[in-house]
């Protein structure tokens, strides 16, 4: 496929989202790092390139356009306003080296707190509405209920803290679920550090990162972790039953519903879940047919604090998503100093567009 032909789809779907009122705008190539180091840690470094700026410190190759346009917007106010950009974005491929490192994104971003359930509803009816023509499978989901699952666990803050770090990280997110509840045994060597009545004796000398006091703090944590009573099995098995949910939006908002009786700290994401499939239904969208998992967006940015949603060709599993996208207030509250807004947005590759036109 040819640079040519990805960026006329671009440019197509550019003028789409214009034509949807958004603002056209432009973000650098090269991006602080720091920014992207503070909200996602180190962790950022093995999914983008980073460089060194002898004057600006280090920097990073653009991984996505939606942290330096919620930047842009914040530092002018928390106003409500309508953007769409395109143009390259850079990420790392080390476990698909088979896959772009390099290719075009198209996006649209909402910043409109009035009414979050139609502003989600616009967002995806209008990728619905361009994409229509690949006929492509929709999937939806909520990180907002699950994050609300964990908030209302009925365990320690530091455990609570814990596992909504890792949310994002099934894989480290089930393990603590394991290890909090008991269902996994206390590694050997942690049971013995922790039995230790000075664990810092015969350490030899210092010459980690981290001084004495830290490492002792560390290790007081950890005993006051493992102080704490287990999580119920009931409320694991809650979390498990949430995340469990894969059904249509109508079927899986029964569900949750009812898991909420049980879990009321579900509730009101779950009423908003039901307040956004009446707003879709309104821009005729299907909501009896329309997917919905709540695991889903589980590994995509973590910026994702809501709704979340992607569009995928069903027939080529071997290709990364067309289209994802999804709700993200808090990350307008963590970069407005201050200032908030709620917003949803998302973004199409045009590059893939180009593989399923040309059957490649």
């Amino acid at each position: 496929m040819s640079i040519a032909a990805q960026r006329a789809v671009a440019e197509r779907l550019r003028a789409a989202f214009e034509a949807a009122g958004g603002q056209p705008v432009e973000c650098s190539i090269l991006q602080p790092a720091r920014v992207f180091l503070d909200l996602y840690g180190e962790d950022i470094r093995a999914r983008a390139y980073v460089t060194q700026d002898p004057d600006r410190g280090e920097q990073m190759l653009r991984p996505d356009f939606t942290l330096p346009v919620v930047q842009m917007h914040m530092s002018h106010g928390a106003e409500i306003a309508r953007y769409t950009y395109s143009g390259e974005v850079f990420r790392r491929q080390e476990d698909h080296p088979e896959r772009a490192s390099e290719y075009l994104q198209v996006g649209y971003e909402v910043f409109d707190g009035r009414d979050p359930a139609a502003a989600d509803a616009e967002v995806f009816s209008l990728f619905s509405e361009v994409l229509k023509p690949y006929g492509l499978r929709a999937a939806t989901g909520d990180m907002g209920i699950l994050l609300a699952a964990v908030q209302g666990l009925e365990t320690s803050e530091r455990r609570r803290a814990a596992l909504l770090r890792h949310i994002w990280r099934p894989k480290r997110f089930r393990a603590l679920m394991d290890r909090f509840s008991g269902r996994a045994p206390v590694p050997p060597t942690r049971a013995a550090l922790l039995a230790a009545e000075d664990p810092m004796a015969g350490a030899g000398t210092m010459i980690g990162l981290r001084s004495q006091e830290e490492i002792a703090a560390r290790i007081s944590a950890l005993r006051e972790d493992a102080a704490e009573p287990p999580l119920s099995a009931g409320q694991v098995a809650l979390i498990d039953a949430v995340l469990a949910v894969r059904e249509t939006c109508v079927f899986a908002l029964e569900h949750l519903r009812d898991i909420a009786v049980d879990m009321p700290s579900i509730g009101t994401a779950v009423e908003q879940f039901s307040r956004r499939c009446d707003a879709m239904y309104q821009r005729g969208v299907d909501v009896q047919k329309l997917d919905f998992e709540a695991a889903y967006g589980r590994t995509s940015m973590e910026y994702y604090d809501g709704f979340v949603f992607g569009f995928y060709p069903e027939a080529r599993p071997d290709l990364p998503p067309v289209a994802t996208g999804g709700r993200y207030d808090a990350l307008t509250q963590r970069l407005g100093d201050g200032a908030s807004i709620p917003a949803v947005g998302g973004v199409i590759r045009p590059d893939i567009l180009c593989s399923l036109e040309q059957g490649q």
